[in-house]
Formats: structure tokens, C-alpha cells, sequence
């Protein structure tokens, strides 16, 4: 998906896990850059949440929320949430050129869990969260692809020209969110049980392979 922001989520940010600098996922599953807002002295960051629906998810760890869009989608529907997210994706596309008026973006936003009600968000499932002057404020937005660790650079996705928005900065929350947000997932129509743990994070593309239409834009006062 989306490549670190300096400084916020990159190889030098730290976690709980033994190799600092990457997130804990699950077994066998390519870790993903963390952020730096971890302090092993703090409490928010150590002591463990009682996970009620979420699985294999650990407080003071980085974790990445995609919401992806899609134009032959479901959305506003009782079918928008689906998983894999391919089926909410082209559900309502034409099975003979599914790719026919496909426009796909897809929000991410980048979260350090802490054991803290301070950092409650009651909805994470509608899309990126935007609050004050930094959650969902500071976003960049770039073509890319669908991502995964099935994709590499041998391996294409076979969906490209995906705009991606993604959040530049690394935001605290609490797991009782993340919870909630596995607990929304349960109740959707479609089983959405295979959403409730980390997946892994794609190798970032190199320069030559990724998109050349990139324009730095600045904000005027």
C-alpha cells in the first residue's frame, strides 16, 4: 500500500515486538514499518487490552486501516462491507469486463495502539477518520495499485491506476476502538471474520516500478 512517512512511520519507529522497528502480525506474515510514538515506560503502551473480537492485535503495536472505494461497489448498501475486499469491490460489476467505469480509491490511516479511553473512536468502519487539525488532515494522495503480500515486484496487482489517499501522520488510539471496529465487522451481512487480524504489509515499490505523476503541492495560508 502506501511507503513510510519520514518520521512518523518508518524503519526507525519502535513497538513491543522483538524487532523493533517492525509490527507484530501473524504468523508467517511480512511485518510493516512502525511509528514513534512508543514508550515502554508508559502504561497506555504495555498493558494488554482484553480483546473481545479482535485477533492477534497487541497494544503499543502499528497497524494500517484500508478502506478501499469503488465505483461498481455496494456502498450505501447492506453489501458495502465485504471480505475479501475484491468482492465488495466488483460486486456490482458486469462478470464479461469487470473492469468497465472501475474507479477505486482507497483511504489509509496509520494507528499506534494504547490502552488509553482518551483515544476512543466510536467508528472506524465508515472510512478514514477526520477530527480536529490532525486526524485525516495531512493526506497524500498518489495512483498506485491493490497491495498485499501475494504482490511484489515480480508479481503484479492485476488492478492498477488505484488512487490512494493515505494520512501522513501517525495517530494514537485506543484498542477499545480497534475492538469495536472488529465487533462492526461481525455484524455486516457478509462474514468479514478473516478482516479481524493483521494481514501483511507489501515490499515498497522501487522507484523505476512506481507511478511518475507525482506533484508536490503546497497549501496556501
Amino acid at each position: 500500500g502506501s511507503g513510510p512517512s519520514s518520521n512518523e512511520y518508518d524503519d526507525n519507529g519502535s513497538g513491543p515486538s522483538s524487532n523493533a522497528g517492525y509490527r507484530r502480525t501473524a504468523e508467517n506474515v511480512r511485518p510493516g514499518y512502525q511509528c514513534h510514538h512508543y514508550d515502554k515506560e508508559k502504561s497506555i503502551f504495555n498493558t494488554e487490552y482484553d480483546w473481545q473480537y479482535c485477533v492477534n492485535m497487541h497494544v503499543g503495536e502499528t497497524y494500517e486501516v484500508h478502506w478501499p472505494h469503488s465505483s461498481v461497489g455496494a456502498c450505501g448498501t447492506l453489501n458495502q462491507y465485504q471480505t475479501p475486499f475484491y468482492d465488495g469491490v466488483f460486486c456490482n460489476a458486469i462478470p464479461e469486463n469487470p473492469t468497465l467505469g472501475l474507479k477505486v480509491g482507497v483511504q489509509a490511516q496509520v494507528f499506534t495502539i494504547v490502552n488509553d479511553e482518551r483515544y476512543f473512536y466510536p467508528d472506524m468502519l465508515s472510512g478514514m477518520i477526520v477530527d480536529g487539525n490532525e486526524l485525516g488532515t495531512d493526506v497524500a494522495k498518489y495512483t498506485g495499485s491493490t497491495t498485499g503480500t501475494s504482490r511484489n515486484d515480480t508479481i503484479c496487482s492485476t488492478y492498477s491506476g488505484i488512487t490512494w489517499h493515505v494520512d501522513r501522520k501517525c495517530h494514537l488510539i485506543s484498542a477499545s476502538s480497534f475492538d469495536k471496529l472488529c465487533a462492526d465487522m461481525l455484524s455486516q451481512r457478509d462474514d468479514m471474520s478473516k478482516d479481524l487480524y493483521p494481514h501483511g504489509a507489501r515490499d515498497l515499490v522501487p522507484d523505476n516500478l512506481a507511478a511518475n505523476n507525482q506533484q508536490r503541492k503546497f497549501l496556501r495560508d
